[in-house]
């Protein structure tokens, strides 16, 4: 890492879609392509089995004004090395926003292995809207160029390069940010050329720089990059570029001038309009104190506002007007802080925007910028309450909580200029109580309650808050079908249309043959269906070595069985009693049989105490044994058999 002047060089950014591979390149235009294309694909394709693809040439120059408008030239070459791979380079993407950027030039084609050159047409090409505006109009500004390449089969090559033109979305000011595509990538250069009294500051990790040179009044710095095929993400591991190869470059010195460029930026006369005022008090009018309002006005602005994902920084930093987000009641994240803030401001509430990278990086580069890994999210800070708050989170997390995607991460506070850290955990709880009662039949009646306390029993709320009743009660049957039962199953819930407290919801139905009664047969010891004890730490456990950081979210978990036998079942088995204490995991379990009420008694308890919402592979190690152990306990078995025909118990 570096915060002087940068003073060397070279590499490329590809980011995945959500749906498939999304490339979005950024290519260079240069005279003779045919020619350099030919040549690339003259050498044989070399697969190694360990990407799909390969990047096989990248190169990105960035040419920046004083002013920060940008010439953007960009040439890439990519290589097809089996048919999973081909998905990867067939249709390629390049995003642009039509309000400041134009696409000067753009050439495509598709290489054989024997180096003949397929050109792309001109009816292979087309702008399409990028997907997260959402339909919102005041967002359509962001376009996607689509290049579909022609006859493209494993060996096949498919070279893309274009100029891109930029005004100043942020004016005086030049950021970027890299991190490396998963495929193998044999060669890439990164290149900004600058005014010479306009340095460039930068954090790179697994990127290379090289001497910068000044010529002309400019000065031209150079990152190169390289590597093999990345190792895949283990589940639940944070993003690779949290502790893996990452570039951020910027022209602006320090988080503190950061912050006032974003302070500056958000100036907005409309804040203290009287509509917006009026609007403030009319919310708060039966409040009590500054935390009811605080909530109540979270509370209207996600319910009212909706939200458009768009990552903060691809467009210009500055919300629009609060009094015309009022009126087209939509807005991406610095829209939801404007007006947020403004309404808090209203009511007499101090605030203050809270710039961050939201998402599975919990890390910011030494130096600021916005991207993926980077500053990309903007939530608020109220001192007084001592809270920060999101009301982007779409209408899943009450006040007072935030989303696990913004937490334990650095904060930059615009207002002061200061790095800040949001909270590593917060209250989550979860109780079940599951009753089965067994027919003489071998099939079951049962009743499952469910009570979500903390952050995610807003998640839940919200989740049949916005279901019908049809789609409610096909989310209780999947629920059973994840545990592995076939039956019914109908819901009642508690309050959806509330806003905070706990969340409660009751399931009831059949269940088929869950024991057999002509012999002998095994149940499951169940105390809850899917999304409890055994889901939670199962997932832990997805990958059975870590090498990688992963998220891991403290909570308490309670849970209550009853298995009722009918009396033609006679109990032969039940689990063992179980205690573990290691670190930060905490877990018991019981087993008891009335031989009166025929009833099994299950109780279990797990209590995760991490204190960080990332954990190391070290981490992992020293609790994977106690995770093992507590994952078989929640697949144990209770074992009955036929009962002896003069109703005599066997076993119990």
């Amino acid at each position: 890492m570096n915060d002087e002047p940068m003073r060397r060089s070279g590499v490329s950014r590809h980011v995945r879609g959500a749906s498939r591979s999304l490339i979005l390149a950024w290519c260079f235009w240069a005279a003779g392509f045919a020619v350099p294309l030919a040549r690339a694909a003259s050498g044989a394709a070399q697969p190694d089995g360990a990407t799909p693809a390969t990047i096989e040439s990248d190169v990105h120059v960035f040419i920046v004004a004083r002013d920060g408008s940008v010439v953007e030239r960009d040439d890439s070459v990519m290589r097809a090395d089996t048919v999973a791979g081909i998905d990867d380079i067939a249709q390629r993407y390049v995003w642009f926003n039509k309000d400041i950027e134009r696409i000067d030039a753009l050439t495509a084609a598709s290489v054989d292995p024997q180096g003949g050159v397929h050109p792309v047409g001109a009816d292979a090409i087309r702008d399409v809207q990028e997907p997260r505006a959402s339909g919102a109009p005041t967002f359509e500004d962001g376009v996607l160029r689509t290049v579909v390449f022609p006859g493209v089969e494993p060996g096949w090559r498919t070279r893309l390069a274009f100029s891109k033109s930029r005004t100043a979305a942020q004016p005086g000011m030049f950021e970027y940010f890299a991190v490396p595509a998963p495929e193998s990538v044999l060669d890439q250069r990164l290149i900004f050329d600058l005014p010479a009294d306009m340095p460039l500051y930068y954090d790179a990790r697994g990127y290379m720089a090289l001497a910068p040179s000044t010529s002309g009044g400019r000065t031209r710095y150079e990152f190169d990059y390289r590597h093999g095929a990345s190792a895949p993400r283990e589940y639940g591991a944070v993003g690779a570029a949290n502790d893996g190869d990452r570039l951020m470059v910027t022209t602006v010195p320090s988080y503190a001038a950061f912050a006032a460029r974003y302070r500056d930026n958000a100036k907005d006369p409309s804040a203290t309009d009287p509509q917006v005022v009026a609007l403030a008090q009319a919310i708060t009018r039966e409040a009590p104190d500054d935390w009811s309002k605080a909530a109540l006005l979270y509370d209207w602005v996600r319910a009212n506002i909706r939200y458009v994902a768009l990552f903060l920084g691809e467009t210009a930093a500055k919300p629009h007007r609060v009094v015309d987000i009022v009126q087209h009641r939509y807005g991406d994240c610095k829209d939801h802080v404007a007006l947020y803030g403004a309404l808090l401001a209203a009511v007499g509430i101090r605030n203050e925007p809270a710039l961050l990278g939201s998402g599975s990086v919990y890390t910011l580069p030494s130096v600021p910028g916005y991207g993926a890994g980077a500053i990309n999210h903007v939530i608020v800070w109220i001192p007084s309450l001592d809270r920060f708050a999101d009301t982007t989170a779409g209408g899943g997390i009450a006040f007072g909580f935030l989303p696990p995607s913004v937490m334990d991460r650095p904060a930059l506070l615009v207002d002061e200029g200061v790095l800040a850290r949001t909270p590593a955990t917060q209250a989550r709880s979860r109780q079940a109580r599951l009753e089965i009662e067994i027919g003489e039949s071998g099939d079951a009646r049962y009743g499952y309650r469910v009570e979500d306390d903390g952050f995610t029993a807003e998640l839940e709320r919200n989740v049949f808050r916005r279901a019908t009743p049809a789609r409610a009660a096909l989310i209780a049957r999947e629920r059973l079908r994840q545990t592995g039962l076939r039956g019914t199953a109908s819901i009642e819930t508690g309050d959806v249309n509330a806003t905070s407290g706990p969340f409660e919801a009751t399931t009831t139905g059949d269940i088929e043959h869950l024991a057999w009664t002509d012999g002998m047969s095994a149940l499951p010891a169940l105390s809850s269906f899917a999304g409890g004890i055994a889901s939670q730490v199962g997932g832990w456990l997805t990958d059975p070595v870590r090498t990688q950081s992963f998220v891991c979210m403290s909570g308490t978990f309670v849970e209550d069985g009853i298995v009722t036998l009918p009396r033609n079942l006679a109990l032969v088995y039940v689990p063992p009693d179980l205690a573990i204490d290691s670190g930060p995991i905490e877990y018991e379990a019981h087993y008891v049989f009335d031989p009166v009420s025929r009833a099994v008694q299950i109780s279990r308890r797990l209590q995760a105490r991490f204190g960080k919402q990332v954990c190391s592979p070290r981490d992992f190690k020293s609790m994977r044994d106690a995770l093992v152990r507590i994952e078989r306990d929640t697949a144990a078995q209770i074992v009955v058999r036929r009962a002896a025909q003069n109703g005599a118990a066997l076993g119990r």
